[in-house]
């Protein structure tokens, strides 16, 4: 594969940082003297009580404290419960090149309650006047298989990626050169050398400001090296030598592997394996993976990415009638969760965007029911929190297959026990909250 480069929760959180506003103020009225920024003593913010972000390195990251937006914390399902639906929406490479996608998006989540995962390339925050930091492994010295960006393009990716970051977001990593072939192809790394590249990574993020220069931009408001819990390896490539070194980081998930199903996922070297999925292809008697580019590959002749122009609405159609036929596949059946990945591009003008907005709007749609769009940590969140014979009668279903006897029978108190911890109705396992019909569970 090749690549280049109800209430929501969204409302609820809104409420609260009203709140929060307001509570500031009041706490500036009690004060008789104003204090300039980093003036107090107790290191807090003087227009709220946050403490004060704290920089981190050369200033390029900042520890900002908790990720504002994110959803209540998740709770175990409780006997009888039906889990609620899962979707990821995720982007690799998550790069800003002026096609004005990054911030479509990001307002599209908005506007839908929805979070997501941005797969970032290491090398989108590094000029190509300095390549030459770049030493990937088994090819040359400042080699890239998906170029650099221009300045300006850096710029806004830093822009996109603070914003994105604050609004709740998560920002993963694509690793850096994205090398599909050859000897030198991320498939015949070694977990050394994924490492290698992980932490280049790592750098080229924490080490931005230094890098290019930038003194006008404000700071990514957040430790990368914290942050960083999971990925999605170039052309899906390599997972198999990167899971050791997964582990070893601590990472709590991989979204590196292709032609996954869709069922419940399971652990892999002790790491969260969350595959793309097959998903059924309209007027196709096959399935095809759960991402744009292999949709493309599947449309276009030699998987071009400029097409005839006569063939675009029915390709658009066609691809976002994938989508939503794998949502409506899981949603009505097994409840697993929905993979989709995406890359920031107009390949075939456009439409492979728009497609994945109309599946948004559909998936977000009032009508279903406890449907979570949520980034793949806040999903591991939620799967971490769940009891493991919940987790392995969930896996229990295959694809497209209903629970035998309903939700309330399956997972029962004969097929769970009930957590004498647990508060009922405490928490959430997700982003986007709508009222259910006393079935629907998680939230």
């Amino acid at each position: 594969m090749s690549e280049d480069g109800g209430i929501s929760r969204r409302g609820l959180l809104g409420v609260g940082a009203a709140a929060l506003v307001s509570m500031g103020l009041a706490g500036c009225a009690l004060d008789d003297s104003p204090i300039a920024d980093g003036d107090r003593p107790d290191g807090k913010d003087p227009k709220g009580d946050k403490p004060k972000p704290k920089p981190i390195g050369d200033g390029s990251t900042e520890d900002s404290g908790p990720q504002p937006n994110q959803p209540p914390k998740p709770r175990p399902l409780e006997p009888g419960e039906r889990p609620p639906q899962f979707v990821i929406f995720s982007w690799d490479g998550a790069g800003e090149v002026g096609n004005g996608l990054f911030p479509r998006f990001r307002k599209v989540a908005e506007n839908h309650g929805a979070a997501m995962t941005f797969f970032l390339s290491g090398l989108y925050l590094l000029p190509e006047s300095k390549k030459d930091l770049y030493r990937p492994p088994n090819n040359p010295v400042g080699a890239s298989d998906i170029g650099y960006l221009k300045d300006e393009n850096i710029r806004l990716t830093l822009e996109n990626l603070r914003e994105a970051w604050l609004e709740g977001h998560e920002v993963g990593t694509h690793f850096n050169g994205h090398f599909c072939g050859g000897s030198g192809s991320v498939a015949n790394w070694t977990s050394e050398q994924w490492r290698s590249e992980i932490d280049q990574a790592v750098d080229f993020v924490a080490k931005w400001r230094t890098n290019t220069g930038f003194t006008d931009l404000k700071p990514l408001p957040f430790d990368y090296r914290k942050e960083l819990v999971g990925a999605r390896t170039p052309c899906l490539l390599g997972q198999e030598n990167l899971l050791p070194t997964a582990a070893e980081l601590k990472w709590r998930y991989d979204s590196s592997s292709s032609g996954g199903l869709q069922v419940w996922p399971a652990k892999k070297q002790g790491v969260w394996d969350l595959p793309l999925q097959s998903i059924p292809f309209p007027g196709r008697s096959f399935e095809v993976l759960s991402m744009d580019y292999n949709i493309l590959a599947n449309q276009s002749e030699g998987a071009n990415t400029k097409g005839p122009a006569s063939e675009y609405p029915a390709w658009r159609k066609q691809a976002t009638g994938a989508y939503v036929a794998g949502f409506q596949r899981a949603y009505e059946t097994n409840r697993a969760p929905l993979f989709i990945g995406n890359h920031f591009e107009q390949w075939n003008g456009g439409i492979y965007m728009d497609a994945v907005e109309e599946a948004i709007k559909h998936i977000g749609d009032a009508k279903h029911k406890d449907v979570r769009m949520v980034s793949f940590r806040q999903f591991v969140d939620w799967l971490d929190v769940q009891r493991p014979e919940t987790l392995d009668k969930l896996r229990g279903l295959g694809v497209g297959q209903e629970p035998a006897g309903g939700w309330k029978s399956y997972l029962g108190a004969g097929g769970t026990e009930t957590d004498p911890g647990a508060e009922p109705g405490k928490g959430t396992g997700g982003a986007s909250e709508r009222p259910g019909d006393g079935e629907d569970g998680g939230a």
